[in-house]
């Protein structure tokens, strides 16, 4: 209950949009061109299919701020499954580093390439609640909505529940991220008289907007290269097994039944399995995270 009254606070509050991009430097610098498609096809006289409706509808309850509300408490869970995998026994899998090995002394007997994956999965799951947090006017990551994720028990163990766990949450990401990218497209394609105006009293320019929607695909590239590195660790050939991403069943990304938020509520719960602590895998990610390069797209 603490959790999800923490959750509604800080998505209740209006962002601060304009300081945040004035102090990083992004404001004025271009639009995302989208929704081209999907005007289209109502101008054809194309009926939605109740699927849709129903997408349509859960998706317009979503404001901006619980759309990266939402984001944030998946970045910091994602942060702390990575984190723990690197510390727990399996790590000593032979696909990873070996018997006897760790995240910073890969045996002969694992993988470097392996580790080095989770390692820098860490590290952009890091840079992503970063820019979040920010974007929500966040201070630092000891006011998150959520400090403490729960997992299964065993999914530190051995490489089976890690992978399965893994492949899980990515494809819920991925599809959080999707919802997003349509949710800020329809948003933008929606403004009147230069704005638009959420229901939490907080108005965003098209360009904001368009901009919102480029963030979420940038971060949705990267669930989607985790997702396929998981299964190369694990031998799943071919890795890159699909053609086209998928939303993973989910429709919004805060509100309803089917939003990112409801998939994620497992993991805040503590009857799932142990509780991992956000805090110390923040405070000791450094030792086992791998650098990465590059940084939010250009506004």
């Amino acid at each position: 209950m603490k959790n999800q009254e923490t959750i509604e606070a800080i998505a209740q509050t209006p962002i601060g949009r304009r300081s945040f991009l004035g102090k990083t430097g992004w404001l004025g610098l271009g639009t995302a061109a989208m929704l081209t498609l999907g005007t289209s096809r109502h101008a054809l006289g194309e009926k939605d299919s109740p699927a849709e409706k129903t997408e349509e509808t859960e998706q317009a309850k979503d404001t901006v701020k619980e759309i990266f509300t939402a984001a944030l408490i998946a970045e910091d869970l994602a942060t702390t499954f990575y984190y723990n995998g690197l510390i727990g026994s399996v790590i000593q899998d032979p696909n990873l580093a070996g018997p006897g090995g760790s995240a910073t002394n890969v045996t002969s007997a694992g993988n470097l390439g392996n580790v080095n994956y989770v390692q820098a999965a860490l590290t952009e799951e890091i840079s992503h609640a970063n820019l979040l947090r920010s974007l929500l006017a966040i201070g630092s990551a000891g006011s998150d909505p959520v400090q403490t994720f729960y997992f299964p028990a065993g999914s530190f163990d051995s490489l089976g529940p890690f992978l399965g766990l893994l492949n899980a949450l990515e494809n819920a990401f991925i599809g959080a991220y999707l919802n997003a990218i349509q949710e800020f497209a329809v948003k933008s394609a929606s403004v009147r008289d230069d704005w638009w105006w959420d229901r939490d009293g907080t108005r965003y320019s098209r360009e904001e907007l368009d901009y919102f929607a480029k963030v979420s695909a940038t971060i949705m590239g990267i669930e989607a290269e985790h997702r396929v590195l998981g299964r190369v660790i694990g031998n799943n050939d071919p890795a890159n097994n699909l053609a086209y991403e998928q939303t993973d069943g989910l429709n919004a990304v805060y509100n309803g039944p089917n939003s990112a938020v409801a998939a994620l509520t497992p993991f805040l719960t503590s009857s799932t399995g142990p509780g991992y602590s956000l805090a110390t895998a923040l405070a000791h990610q450094g030792a086992v995270s791998l650098p990465v390069s590059g940084g939010p797209p250009a506004f």
